[in-house]
């Protein structure tokens, strides 16, 4: 059985979802994405949710082509979370920030935090385009919870107040075990977190500060150097793959 109804259109809705009979009032965007855009009708059912009650197949009810409700029909599927991963980041350039936002959401990501570093290139971070891009991306693939977006901080401030139980995997070139997948197998399942450096890379102190923290593991990620938006998305499959909630699938 698939986990998902891809045959039914999809809307992020911020409104609590309780119980059956709940009507929920379109935002004239979301009118003009479900009229305008997805071409539908009135009475059609789609599945909505909110990040926190899980998803509902709900009805259409115009009223005019300013007014719209949801009506709650019932629930698809019970709010589920994924693996308690955090995302951290140098800002990118808006295009390639764009797409690293969308998958770090589809590869189930908990939270998403924008750092900044000495050679971090893109010194402003506009975090509504962040939001954007989170729930488009969640509408399109299916995730029920939303990220929680933090507010950018420097990278040496963020570890100082650094939860030393949180395990933070960062990529580097010059790590001492070529494997990957050895090092995060010898990392324990819980709270894990992700850093994806600038273009530049860290400078030198702040490489040997993180290397000097306990709770720090550096992976390789292989011979070739990739981009930022990809190694995000290589770095966040192996955590997936051998500690993340992907071995739960059967």
């Amino acid at each position: 059985m698939p986990i998902h109804d891809f045959k039914s259109q999809r809307l992020f809705c911020n409104d609590s979802m309780e119980e059956s009979g709940k009507r929920i009032w379109c935002t004239p965007l979301q009118i003009n994405y479900l009229f305008n855009v997805l071409r539908l009708k009135n009475g059609n059912i789609i599945l909505i949710f909110n990040g926190r009650d899980g998803e509902w197949y709900a009805r259409l009810n115009q009223q005019d082509k300013r007014t719209c409700s949801l009506e709650l029909i019932s629930q698809n599927r019970p709010q589920t979370n994924g693996p308690d991963i955090q995302f951290l980041f140098a800002p990118l350039k808006r295009e390639r920030l764009d797409y690293m936002v969308q998958k770090v959401t589809e590869l189930g990501v908990a939270k998403i935090q924008p750092i900044y570093t000495k050679h971090t290139v893109a010194n402003s971070i506009n975090l509504k385009r962040i939001y954007d891009n989170v729930i488009k991306a969640s509408q399109q693939c299916g995730i029920l919870r939303i990220p929680e977006i933090r507010k950018p901080e420097k990278l040496l401030e963020c570890l100082n107040s650094w939860d030393a139980e949180r395990i933070l995997i960062f990529s580097d070139e010059n790590a001492d075990v070529s494997s990957p997948i050895r090092v995060l197998e010898e990392v324990r399942r819980g709270k894990i977190a992700v850093l994806v450096g600038p273009e530049g890379g860290f400078s030198d102190y702040e490489r040997n500060f993180l290397l000097d923290q306990l709770y720090v593991r550096r992976i390789s990620l292989g011979p070739r150097i990739m981009r930022a938006d990809t190694a995000a998305v290589a770095a966040l499959a192996l955590v997936n793959a051998v500690i993340g909630d992907w071995q739960n699938i059967s």
